[in-house]
């Protein structure tokens, strides 16, 4: 067990961060399943190609390349790869067991996934709203290192103390830069002018209550404006960033981004869906982006409630 007389040991923030790694893990395995089918392997290397449209001339020379290794190596064999790696930190994420060799290895892969898959989150042009899905990943994967995940609920229950570090501050300036430069596309006028439309493709092959839940929303931003709405978000998601990065009203802020990113998530994206097999909604590879941001979310809220009161005005 963690040491109980270690300055730094808090058992009760300890568990939550423990929580939170295995809610991470349970959406792994969601992933995994999803993509333990016939339609995933047959269609990567596809999907990798489908992300070349309307990249920059130096993404589409890079993902040329990727597409020729991966038909070197065999597209299929590297699908299944993915899934069996999946499965594997899937694994990690609920047990604990090897978080941080792992965890490190999941923050390269979901890199690589928003590089190949995810077209490094582009192509960038006008209605683009965020850098892409995996990069999220790849900072959650990041905020599990940067504080104990795995000093509670640990297969074994027997781990070594890990030493604070200030690796969370870093998290927080990462996740201030990222809503920033999703509060950028927010203000662009492809946004401002037809907020409406990603609400309205948010429901195409979603089930009733979801198309319904959608339509609610949709009629609400009819109501007081679609230009209102969209100013409204890059005003929210601008603050969020600001708020992050000088690490003033934290007290407020975070929990604010953390209900302002599920709202994101059950409207926008549609609740990460649809899914299928095979795939998911979210561009075939996640299950989401702000689920993401809402685990980050949680991570700081937790980290910094223990934080001296000044560092959270």
């Amino acid at each position: 067990m963690p040491d109980s007389h270690s300055p730094h040991y808090n058992p009760e923030q300890d568990l939550a961060f423990a929580l939170m790694r295995i809610l991470f893990g349970v959406i792994w395995v969601v992933n995994t399943i999803l993509q333990a089918n016939a339609y995933y392997v047959n269609h990567f290397l596809g999907s990798i190609v489908a992300r070349i449209k309307g990249q920059t001339s130096l993404v589409s020379h890079y993902l040329y390349a990727v597409v020729h290794v991966l038909t070197v190596l065999g597209p299929r064999h590297v699908a299944i790869g993915t899934v069996v790696l999946d499965a594997i930190l899937a694994l990690s994420l609920l047990t604990g067991l090897a978080l941080r060799p792992l965890a490190r290895l999941g923050m390269i892969y979901t890199f690589f996934l928003w590089t190949t898959v995810g077209g490094f989150g582009g192509p960038y042009i006008p209605g683009a709203t965020d850098p892409g899905t995996a990069i999220v990943y790849t900072l959650t994967f990041f905020t599990i290192l940067s504080v104990p995940s795995e000093q509670r609920l640990t297969v074994g229950g027997h781990v070594r103390h890990v030493p604070e570090t200030h690796e969370i501050e870093i998290v927080r300036v990462l996740f201030g830069l990222l809503w920033l430069f999703d509060a950028f596309w927010k203000w662009q006028p492809a946004f401002l002018e037809h907020s409406l439309s990603y609400l309205r493709a948010s429901q195409v092959g979603q089930p009733g209550w979801i198309v319904a839940y959608i339509g609610l929303f949709i009629h609400i931003i009819r109501f007081v404006g679609p230009l209102l709405f969209g100013l409204f978000a890059a005003l929210a998601e601008t603050l969020l960033g600001l708020s992050l990065l000088t690490e003033r009203g934290l007290k407020w802020s975070l929990p604010l981004g953390f209900f302002y990113s599920f709202g994101v998530w059950t409207t926008a994206e549609g609740w990460g869906g649809p899914y299928a097999w095979g795939s998911t909604g979210n561009r075939g590879d996640m299950l989401g982006t702000a689920d993401m941001y809402m685990i980050v979310y949680l991570y700081l809220i937790v980290a910094y409630l223990y934080k001296s009161p000044k560092k959270v005005l």
